[in-house]
């Protein structure tokens, strides 16, 4: 503890006050597919820095305020403020001391719902939560940048305790939301108002990204923004999270995964790729940096389908950036590369639906994009191209899904493309065309 225990108290009472006195700020509402709350468990709201889940955390504050609960049961600490640096858990016990100074018959007469953002700064924080959850007996929200926060330490210190909830930049339908555009959706799935609009603003979007602080900037500053993003969470999240010493050769790899967004990765050729450039690194380096970063959210990485874990290992992975925003920054090609954006930006969509992903390659050698497992384990086959007009491509792109489709009968068949006068004239049975923007505007079924 870096302050005397009577200025912690203090500080820790000021952000008490704060956070049941003043009001909740605007915001946009994030919308989030499956429960945000568990009996018993920690909400953990994970995601790639600058996602917006500090926000989210006081969306949800306001939601319980709207149904009545008082303000004063809904306390909110950042852990991210200056004054409360290189805390420790045992620390922690003056945050509730100060709670029941405040209100000593009402913080123990009803349930408490405390919201933590970015907890994970806090060292052994996990035993403090633990506390909170059985001895006091109150619900806990928490934020973080990094899928560890889950993964490791909350079912390793919670044991099992923990409720993840994703949280990924805007999508489509937010940004929508966020600008004061939303579309409404009938019975049947398809927007009241489809017209060439919403096609240039879906097009937009996939250039512009999600990330809440870029919408409405002008290219230069998005594109300054992102790379102060990027570099924040190498440093922060994998650099001196992790204590990686080769750096080169993680900026070597960011630059590669982001800047070739859905394609086929491969340890042992980009091994070789940094050994012919003079950069000594080991095989298990490279697969350890790439773990981190799929950790912290900024890269996502999927596998091949396989029943066999041996193909799934031996064959490439393919990865994609966290945001669409992040490609023009680090391709160098010079290309509009609007389908490696719409691939993208399909993959985080399914990922916000909770769908488990692999990509599929069928024994005759034809790639599917993706195979997404959904909660309520339907099985969808969706293969994404920009545009079908073309009737070679039509075909090339359905007979791959078929290929799939024959290997895997339980799945449906589903082709995503930008706009609607580039579907094909004829579409075999069994297999479904729309475009992107649609298909991200529908709400998936609940399990």
């Amino acid at each position: 503890m870096t302050v005397s225990r009577p200025r912690l108290k203090q500080i820790f009472r000021e952000l008490l006050e704060d956070s049941i006195r003043k009001p909740t700020p605007a915001m946009t509402t994030r919308t989030v597919h499956g429960r945000i709350h568990f009996p018993g468990k920690v909400s953990a709201v994970v995601g790639v820095r600058r996602a917006g889940k500090t926000m989210f955390l006081q969306q949800l504050r306001s939601a319980k305020l709207r149904d009545g609960t008082p303000q004063r049961l809904l306390p909110f600490v950042s852990f991210e403020d200056e004054r409360l640096a290189d805390l420790d858990a045992a620390d922690l016990g003056f945050l509730l001391d100060e709670y029941r100074r405040l209100f000593p018959v009402s913080g123990r007469e009803t349930r408490v719902t405390w919201h933590f953002d970015e907890i994970q700064l806090v060292r052994g924080w996990e035993r403090f939560v633990r506390r909170v959850l059985e001895t006091e007996g109150d619900d806990v929200i928490v934020t973080g940048s990094s899928a560890g926060l889950l993964s490791q330490e909350i079912a390793t210190a919670l044991r099992g305790r923990g409720w993840r909830i994703l949280l990924h930049p805007f999508s489509f339908e937010e940004a929508l939301r966020h600008s004061r555009l939303e579309v409404s959706l009938d019975g049947s799935g398809q927007t009241a108002n489809v017209g060439s609009r919403m096609e240039r603003a879906y097009i937009d979007w996939l250039r512009t990204g999600g990330f809440p602080e870029a919408q409405g900037l002008e290219a230069p500053s998005r594109r300054q923004l992102f790379r102060d993003y990027v570099d924040v969470a190498i440093f922060r999240d994998v650099v001196e999270r992790h204590v990686v010493r080769n750096v080169t050769g993680l900026r070597w790899l960011v630059r590669q995964l982001l800047g070739n967004a859905g394609s086929l990765f491969s340890v042992e050729k980009f091994h070789r790729t940094l050994k012919s450039q003079g950069i000594a690194i080991s095989k298990d380096s490279v697969h350890q940096m790439l773990g981190y970063l799929d950790d912290c959210f900024l890269v996502r990485v999927i596998w091949m389908e396989s029943t066999s874990e041996r193909q799934r290992m031996v064959n490439p992975r393919k990865a994609y950036p966290v945001d669409t925003g992040l490609i023009p920054i680090f391709d160098r090609t010079g290309r509009a590369n609007l389908g490696h954006a719409l691939e993208t930006a399909v993959l985080v969509e399914l990922e916000r639906r909770g769908c488990e992903i692999t990509y599929v390659r069928t024994r005759e050698g034809f790639e599917v994009d993706f195979l997404a497992r959904g909660l309520g384990g339907e099985a969808t086959l969706i293969q994404v191209c920009t545009d079908l007009s073309d009737p070679a491509t039509a075909e090339r792109e359905i007979r791959a899904l078929q290929a799939a489709g024959a290997e895997t009968p339980e799945a449906s068949k589903l082709v995503l493309t930008l706009a609607a006068d580039g579907f094909p004239q004829e579409v075999p049975a069994g297999v479904s065309v729309q475009t992107a923007w649609e298909w991200s505007l529908s709400m998936p079924e609940a399990p």
